[in-house]
């Protein structure tokens, strides 16, 4: 008898790692795009990120270590619009059979007005845009695991809904702001198609990409625009060197209205570690340092201005909950 049961032991561990070994891996470039994965496929499949959180895509150097990743994937979700000069390379090099999905895919890309078929990457920073995002990153996982294709398009619908809400906040949170005060001075150019979609001048010192070296133009320009505006702050990124805007900041005066996260969510421990509470951080912070004024005295207590709408997220959490309940409730009948 009790080798019977060890037997079934053996049989029921055995069975659980070749399940887990059978995990489609799925290999995004960013973040931000593991996490819209992740929380689409519900751990049906493994997730992981080439460029890990906290990094910078735009001046990623791939390691071989990166190459064996994507040699082993089997499917790459990458953004494109330029975003990663690095990658066509790197999966050459791997030799990997992958599919590659671009999950910008039917997005209108804001084209450079410096550069011939250059566009901005940061299309994800517009909620809206997010809803396209995810929809290529499903049919993307439909198509790779189709056994799974009820799980995936429920959690598809639940991710709609909350994107959508946080869209609509946004929208009313920016109105908050006093119209001569709507102009968003950032590091890099990575907010175009935010201010695009929620009527927020956007201004930085360097362009789409963090591989660049600011000008004194952009600084004179810069200068020029925060002492017409008045607006009380700028705001630094998250991953990148806040030098320049510190330097900015203090000639005029102002201050750094807080820290904004762009090219990277953040960890578990910080007050983003998903796409949704990225857009929620960096609105909050946004409209509570341009709707007020700040002196240098204040900026630490700003820096905290953009604590996550809890509620909201709170509304959120249970939607998402509730809907897995429903899931499994029908799944098991």
């Amino acid at each position: 008898m009790k080798k019977t049961w060890v037997l079934w032991m053996l049989i029921l561990f055995t069975t659980g790692i070749v399940r887990a070994e059978k995990k489609p891996l799925v290999v995004t470039t960013a973040s931000i795009f593991a996490d819209m994965a992740t929380v689409l496929s519900g751990g049906l499949v493994e997730v992981t990120s080439i460029v890990p959180i906290g990094g910078d895509p735009h001046i990623y150097e791939p390691t071989p270590g990166d190459a064996q990743l994507v040699t082993k994937a089997d499917l790459i979700l990458k953004n494109g619009f330029t975003f990663e000069g690095w990658l066509s390379e790197l999966i050459e090099n791997s030799g990997t059979l992958a599919k590659v999905v671009t999950i910008t895919e039917g997005i209108q890309p804001i084209e450079s007005s410096l550069y011939k078929n250059s566009s901005d990457p940061h299309a994800w920073m517009s909620a809206a845009n997010g809803l396209i995002y995810i929809k290529n990153i499903k049919d993307a996982l439909i198509a790779l695991d189709s056994v799974h294709i009820r799980e995936y398009e429920f959690n598809y619908d639940i991710y709609v809904k909350q994107i959508k809400e946080v869209d609509d906040y946004i929208k009313a949170e920016i109105q908050k702001i006093p119209p001569q005060r709507r102009i968003l001075i950032t590091s890099h150019d990575a907010f175009r198609y935010y201010g695009q979609r929620y009527g927020i001048n956007v201004e930085a010192i360097l362009g789409t990409s963090t591989d660049a070296d600011a000008q004194t133009s952009d600084l004179v320009r810069l200068n020029k625009i925060i002492k017409e505006s008045g607006i009380p702050a700028v705001f630094i990124e998250t991953t990148v060197n806040p030098k320049l805007l510190e330097q900015l900041a203090s000639s005029n005066h102002i201050g750094i209205g807080g820290k904004l996260y762009s090219d990277s969510i953040g960890d578990k421990d910080s007050p983003a570690p998903s796409y949704l509470e990225m857009l929620l951080f960096n609105t909050n912070t946004i409209v509570g340092a341009l709707s007020q004024n700040i002196t240098p005295d204040q900026e630490e207590k700003n820096a905290n201005l953009g604590s996550t709408n809890w509620w909201l997220l709170g509304v959120l959490g249970i939607l998402l909950l509730g809907g897995f309940f429903i899931m499994f409730k029908r799944l098991n009948t």
